[in-house]
């Protein structure tokens, strides 16, 4: 039986086949499983073992990675932890038996050391020609270096953002954008053919409450005095331009009107001037989508998107009609036991069936978002992201049912969401309300601190946890603050090249392809290229898992092993970049800063942010 490892197994399951995808310089942990499972497939720990038993053995949880501990060696293993239920062994005689392979293949492998740890986790120490082949992989790739080919050109469409054209984004808006921006980006680096949507919201009862809020303004830029703001529209200053907008273009002719003419023309304009809004505080934070759909769109007249997505599941028996079992905990005061247009949800893994068309015969919101969803599926899109706030949790079950009911199982839904933004400046909160007009806006935050500290605080943290953003904080320079600690690790291996021309000449930086990387041999040194080569298998955990902040972390651990090996040379000179009396050694330790240069630069541009060359 053809086996298959868990990065392979993974992998093909993106990419929709069952071949392992070539990526850009090698994946080390990655290929040494590759390795290590034949090894262990063929040999003597199998041999006693049936057909059915070898069947069922979990060879996909055999991983290979670094070990937690830097001193435990170079790489580690759980295979004999994940075989030992199966062959009915103990862990430890297991890992002595593969300890033996190993050892066996050692040179093949180019193994330095194995040994045993605990109760039979297995360390890998390789030799050092393996890490100093990861700066010439570098070296050589430049920003191709780590670059997967998951994705093989497949389409993949990444719905985030999509705020109500109400008003400015504010914060909790900002870290949505932040995280579908990079997990877009993230994308398509490793090979997919990426569409990154907005989903305009502008056929709900929020936009006649919009209108209603210009309309007021319109009236106000007239002369008139509208006194407070009535409770149920939207307040804020943001819509006072708008107001005196109407008036240039329409003067008092709106005024004379009856609500039912100047809703429609009131609402197309402050709809207009809301997402020219969204798209400027977007551009702010370096956001820029490839298309901007109209919830309106589907039923424009002619074309009822939602009736056509309603009539498709009709044919396929999947709409009835029927009644909802009540709601649980206690009855609300209207809720009603009547018959209603109904999906067969439960069929596809929804709690219960949803209703389609309100008492009034007008679709429910639940209606449209599958017609939407229809529609990106028909524009040939098999694979969905939809990027959301944390309170639409209840989302997830329903459409994730209905993108497979209506795709006939043959597209899927990957729901991500967003917790909440907590914003503090010396500790203290900083509080917002959009209605009440007193808000921390997303323009507001990227003024303060810059585009590249919001982007990178926004994914220093994993999408689903809450995000505590301190102003004071997010601006010291600092080793706590992790975007300076990773930019200023840039901006220092550019200051190490201008030093080593000046000490030497504009040659000592040219063809660093071509040095002699066995003079790199400190342990510091190794450390710092075994840090370099997890970056290939960090980008691919990171695509896989549909999680960029993993990337923030790794630039944070790299930066870290970049300044610790800066600092030792100032302690110890023997380690310093630039030897002005041994060119030979100052080409190959600027070899190795280059690729740190490469590598930093490479993950800050998957993240959005700058990679600065000098910081002030």
């Amino acid at each position: 039986m053809q086996r298959t490892y868990r990065s392979i197994a993974t992998i093909s399951a993106m990419a929709g086949n069952r071949n392992a995808s070539k990526q850009i310089a090698m994946n080390i942990y990655a290929d040494f499983a590759e390795k290590l499972i034949p090894l262990i497939e063929g040999s003597d720990l199998l041999s006693g073992a049936d057909a059915d038993t070898r069947a069922k053995l979990p060879m996909d949880r055999i991983v290979v990675e670094p070990p937690r501990d830097a001193s435990h060696g170079d790489l580690a293993t759980n295979a004999a932890m994940v075989l030992a239920k199966g062959l009915g062994k103990n862990p430890r005689q297991i890992a002595e038996i593969i300890t033996g392979l190993l050892s066996d293949h050692a040179a093949d492998l180019k193994i330095q050391s194995v040994s045993i740890a605990g109760p039979g986790f297995i360390n890998i120490t390789l030799q050092p020609d393996v890490w100093q082949s990861v700066v010439a992989d570098i070296v050589r790739c430049k920003s191709e270096f780590g670059r997967p080919d998951l994705g093989q050109g497949a389409k993949i469409n990444v719905e985030y953002v999509s705020a109500n054209p109400t008003g400015p984004m504010h914060v909790g808006h900002c870290r949505g954008a932040v995280f579908g921006d990079a997990l877009a980006t993230l994308l398509s680096f490793a090979g997919f053919d990426v569409t990154k949507e907005y989903y305009i919201n502008d056929a709900g009862a929020q936009v006649d409450v919009l209108a209603r809020s210009a309309f007021l303004r319109y009236r106000e830029a007239l002369g008139e005095d509208i006194g407070a703001i009535p409770e149920g529209l939207y307040p804020g200053d943001y819509l006072i331009p708008l107001g005196e907008q109407l008036k240039i273009t329409h003067g008092t002719s709106l005024r004379d009107m009856a609500e039912a003419e100047w809703l429609p023309i009131v609402r197309a304009a402050a709809i207009a001037a809301m997402m020219q809004l969204i798209r400027a505080d977007l551009e702010k934070l370096g956001v820029a989508h490839d298309v901007f759909f109209s919830e309106q769109s589907l039923t424009s007249e002619g074309d009822d998107r939602v009736a056509e997505m309603i009539a498709d599941l009709e044919a396929r028996d999947l709409i009835y009609q029927g009644t909802l079992p009540p709601p649980k905990g206690k009855l609300p005061d209207d809720w009603e036991d009547r018959e209603q247009t109904l999906f067969r949800s439960t069929l596809y893994g929804d709690d219960v069936d949803r209703a389609l068309l309100k008492s009034d015969g007008s679709y429910t919101y639940f209606a449209s978002d599958i017609a939407y969803h229809f529609d990106k599926y028909k524009r040939g899109f098999n694979r969905m992201v939809d990027v959301l706030g944390a309170d639409h949790q209840g989302y997830l079950k329903r459409m994730t049912a209905a993108v497979r009911a209506i795709s006939d199982e043959n597209a899927s839904l990957d729901i991500r969401f967003c917790q909440l933004v907590n914003l503090f400046r010396d500790g203290q909160p900083v509080k917002m309300s959009k209605r009440s007009g007193n808000l921390v806006s997303l323009a507001d935050v990227v003024e303060e601190v810059g585009r590249d500290v919001t982007r990178f605080i926004m994914l220093y943290r994993k999408n689903d946890a809450t995000l505590d953003f301190d102003f004071t904080k997010v601006l010291e320079q600092s080793k706590d603050n992790p975007v300076f600690y990773v930019q200023y690790a840039h901006a220092r291996t550019h200051s190490t090249f201008n030093q080593a021309i000046e000490t030497f000449d504009e040659n000592i930086s040219k063809n660093l392809d071509t040095v002699d990387l066995s003079l790199l041999a400190d342990p510091s040194e190794l450390l710092l290229m075994r840090k370099l080569a997890e970056y290939p298998r960090i980008i691919e955990a990171a695509v896989i898992s549909y999680e960029p902040h993993r990337i923030a972390f790794y630039l944070n651990d790299l930066a870290s092993a970049f300044h610790g090996h800066w600092n030792k040379g100032k302690d110890l000179p023997q380690l310093r970049f630039i030897k002005d009396d041994n060119e030979k050694l100052t080409r190959a330790r600027l070899a190795l800063v280059l690729a740190v240069q490469i590598v930093l630069r490479s993950g800050l541009n998957l993240l959005g942010v700058d990679a600065r060359e000098e910081l002030r």
